[in-house]
Order: C-alpha cells, then structure tokens, then sequence
C-alpha cells in the first residue's frame, strides 16, 4: 500500500476525475465537495486516517448525514462520491480494503432507523457522571431528545428560556416553531445542570442552554461524539447517534398506544410519510415478539 500523506490521494483523486472519467466541471466539484467532508469527518469526529477507515466508519458518517434531515437524493450522492473514491484509491493500492463494497444495496437508503429497546435507552443515559459538568449537561441532553424527540440541531440552538415547566420551544427545520411537552425527567436533569453547573456561564449575552466548559454554546460534532462514548460505556452495540434517541423517542410511543398524528406534531414532521415508517418500525417490534413468545412458534 502507498505510504502518503491524506492530501496526496485526495489531489490524486481530483486529476483523475478530471481526466479519466472526463466529468463535468460542476460534477467534479460536487464530488470533490462530497469526499471532501467524508475526509473531515473520519479526521475530527472518529480521529481516524484514511487508511484505518472501516466500513464501520462509512456507515457512521451516512447516520450522520441522515441525522441532518437530508434528502435521499442528497446522501445518495454523497455516497457515490465515496464510492467512486474508493474505487479509485483501491486501484491505485492507496487502501487494502474497499469499504463501500459491503453497502452496495439499491434500499440502503429505505432502512428502517435504528431504534434502542427501552432498557438500553435506559443504560445510555445512566452513562454520563451527572457529577462532574460535562457528565451532568450531557445526561439533560440526552434526556431530551428521548423524552421530547427532538433533533440535535433542535437541542443545541436551544436558549435557556426555551424551557418551562411543561413545554419546550424548539425552532425546527425552515425556522419553523413548534411547542413540544417536556418529560419530568428530562426537566430534572436539565434543572440540576442549570443549577450546579450553567449558573457560572451566566451573562446578558450568553443565553445558550447549553454549553461547552468555555461557555460556548455546544456544536453538534460534539453531541454525536459523546453519545458514541457514552453508548460503548453501556454496552451497546448498536451503532448509534443522536438521531437513535429520536428514533427511539417515536417508536416508544407508538408501542405506548399513541396516535401517528400526535407522534408528527411532536417531531416537526411536514408530511405523515415521515413518521409513517415509526409504524412499520413498531410492527416489525411485533412480529418479533410474536415469534420469540407465541407458543404456536416455539420449537418442539
């Protein structure tokens, strides 16, 4: 395998589409842009190289992207660029190993998400130290996108008096505003956050609920980073991400008895389509249960 530098394959890369493929101009910008954040990502969110990337990796950044509320359309692109970056660095022996070779599904994007069984759901939000700052911030966080379904990009724009004692306000996609209720645990956890540790970033001009240890409203690189961390601290073995809360959130209420319109308000979700797939989520929860218990599909 060639020994360079993260740039050099990259640049590499750049002359052969231009070149070889003969791709417009426009396509080889979108796909340089693509990989491009692929790059960034493997480098500040998992501290990986390029060659110690896995399909783990791959998998990781597409949860990522989907947890933006991206079109299909758009992640399906992003995905081809990478694709046809490891093609290209395969041939050229920068890498052993294509890791797009294993996601090559015409429905990979029409996966049901993935959703946590309330116990683990349980044991990630226990992971955090609720007695040190970061432990305690990180805990209300989590509370909340389980307990209010809230996306992570809802969560970080988040001002201090957003929250009150029943609902929350959250500025959704297209700033549009919606009014979600609050869970007494979710409240809990963000009450004692506020007051141990938020207090001290207290300014006219600081009104972020939360923030970092140098009073920095939170981004989301590191709310995906940290839930990682926390879920392998559990013992999960899923690969999640802030988005799996979310997932979570809906399909426990839909098991719970409640109503898909209810579910959409509560998520921000401009078409029923959108929650409409938490449905076939919850069936398949049924199904399974039905072979794992009912006495007619038990072996002899």
């Amino acid at each position: 395998m060639k020994n360079r530098s993260l740039r050099d394959p990259f640049e590499d890369f750049a002359c052969y589409l231009a070149s070889e493929r003969n791709l417009a101009l426009s396509t080889q910008e979108g796909y340089g842009h693509d990989v491009s954040l692929f790059l960034n990502h493997l480098k500040d969110v998992r501290g990986e190289k390029l060659e110690e990337a896995s399909e783990d990796s791959l998998i990781d950044y597409l949860a990522f992207l989907k947890s933006k509320d991206l079109k299909e359309s758009t992640i399906f692109r992003a995905f081809m660029a990478i694709k046809i970056f490891y093609r290209f660095l395969k041939q050229e022996d920068y890498v052993a190993t294509n890791i797009t070779d294993l996601i090559d599904s015409p429905k990979l994007w029409q996966l049901l998400p993935a959703v946590l069984t309330v116990r683990e759901v349980t044991a990630l939000l226990n992971a955090p130290d609720c007695s040190e700052e970061e432990g305690s911030r990180d805990r209300a966080i989590m509370e909340l996108l389980y307990g209010s379904g809230l996306r992570v990009s809802e969560a970080i724009q988040l001002d201090i008096y957003d929250v009150d004692d029943t609902f929350v306000k959250v500025k959704g996609k297209g700033r549009k505003e919606r009014v979600v209720p609050i869970g007494r645990k979710a409240l809990l956890a963000i009450d004692s956050y506020l007051l141990h540790y938020r207090a001290q970033y207290e300014s006219a001009t600081n009104q972020a609920l939360f923030v970092t240890s140098k009073g920095k409203r939170v981004d989301r690189f590191l709310i995906w980073r940290k839930i990682k961390e926390y879920g392998e601290e559990a013992g999960i073995e899923k690969n999640i991400h802030p988005h799996t809360l979310r997932h979570s959130f809906a399909t426990h209420l839909l098991d719970g008895g409640a109503d898909l319109r209810v579910i959409q308000e509560m998520m921000g979700h401009s078409s029923i389509s959108s929650t409409d797939r938490y449905m076939r989520v919850s069936t398949h929860h049924l199904s399974e249960a039905f072979l794992n218990f009912h006495p007619r599909y038990q072996p002899d």
